[in-house]
């Protein structure tokens, strides 16, 4: 028994920010510091980002990407769906799991938990969904996300010094995201590899109430410290698509996290990959987070790039940090 990745939908709510009303935004709130022009575009590549409505939750985008699913699938029994997993960074409180919300707003009776790793949680979901179906465990697997990541910018802030590591928080981007795993004869997923330097884990970091009792939306990303914090893995990742019997040139479909056009590149690079192979979704979204991996496949599908049988790799780079590479026969 295998498991093969069915299908990819995305929810991409219908606001927008662009980079000049963010930056806009910021000087408003920071009057005491100089922030030209045009910084974000430069930095990070960003065009504009997606902005849920305010009466949304994670949950909520995670559904509206589930339902779109289930449209193109023509799933219309809740009984058809055995588990469902939700991945995401952000979640609507921290008691019960997201899962559950999101499976209440589906009509779903299936068993539900969720899954967490930064923006690498949906590559973690395939391989647990994938070693799941082959156990014979379960039969068909959602997996879900939905960020509201624009929600965590960081708009104020009282040292100057500080200022470099608040602008990633300026470049995210809300956006739910859907995946369905189901049993299969042929092996969909070929394999999968993680890996992990947890002395990173400083470099970029979203605190919560319950820790240091400072409040929730403090993101702060050290973007040096994040690059230092990766070493040794492009060596590992490359290592591991070989352990797995494929080619980088061999994959029809590459797929990378893109928190900026900038580091989309390095990955790139890591990965041993043209940056032109790959589809680029940062500029016009924003770092999307745990939806940056689905949202490539959901474009490749619906633009004719991503058809059945293609060899599709797929590589994420997460805080923490993380590194880990999905090999998949579509």
């Amino acid at each position: 028994m295998y498991s093969s990745i069915i299908h990819a939908a995305v929810h991409v709510p219908p606001g927008r920010q662009s980079v000049a009303e963010a930056e806009e935004h910021f000087r408003s709130h920071n009057p005491h510091l100089s922030l030209s022009p045009g910084v974000l575009a430069h930095m990070y590549g960003l065009s504009e980002r997606t902005v849920a409505p305010a009466d949304e939750q994670p949950s909520d985008l995670a559904a509206h990407a589930a339902r779109r699913l289930f449209g193109a699938r023509d799933i219309t029994d809740p009984s058809d769906i055995d588990l469902l997993i939700f991945t995401g960074i952000l979640a609507d409180m921290e008691e019960p799991a997201t899962a559950h919300v999101v499976a209440d707003k589906l009509g779903l009776g299936c068993p539900v938990f969720d899954l967490k790793n930064a923006c690498n949680g949906v590559l973690n979901a395939i391989e647990v969904a994938d070693a799941l179906i082959r156990s014979g465990q379960y039969r068909r697997i959602l997996v879900t996300t939905g960020e509201v990541s624009t929600r965590e910018s960081r708009w104020s802030v009282d040292d100057p010094a500080d200022l470099l590591t608040a602008l990633p928080s300026l470049s995210t981007g809300d956006m739910g995201s859907a995946l369905l795993l189901e049993a299969s004869e042929r092996p969909g997923v070929i394999g999968s590899r993680f890996f992990a330097n947890s002395w990173g884990w400083r470099a970029a970091t979203l605190t919560n109430p319950y820790a240091d009792h400072r409040a929730l939306g403090e993101l702060r990303i050290d973007s040096g410290q994040l690059m230092e914090s990766f070493a040794g893995m492009p060596q590992k990742v490359k290592g591991a698509v070989a352990d797995l019997g494929v080619k980088v040139d061999e994959l029809d479909l590459v797929c990378v996290h893109q928190p900026s056009v900038a580091f989309t590149r390095v990955a790139c690079t890591w990965v041993g990959v043209d940056p032109d192979r790959v589809l680029a979704t940062f500029p016009a979204h924003g770092n999307v987070a745990t939806n940056t991996i689905p949202l490539q496949l959901a474009t490749a599908l619906d633009s004719g790039r991503l058809q059945r049988g293609d060899l599709v790799g797929l590589f994420g780079f997460a805080s923490g940090a993380s590194a880990g590479v999905v090999v998949c026969e579509w």
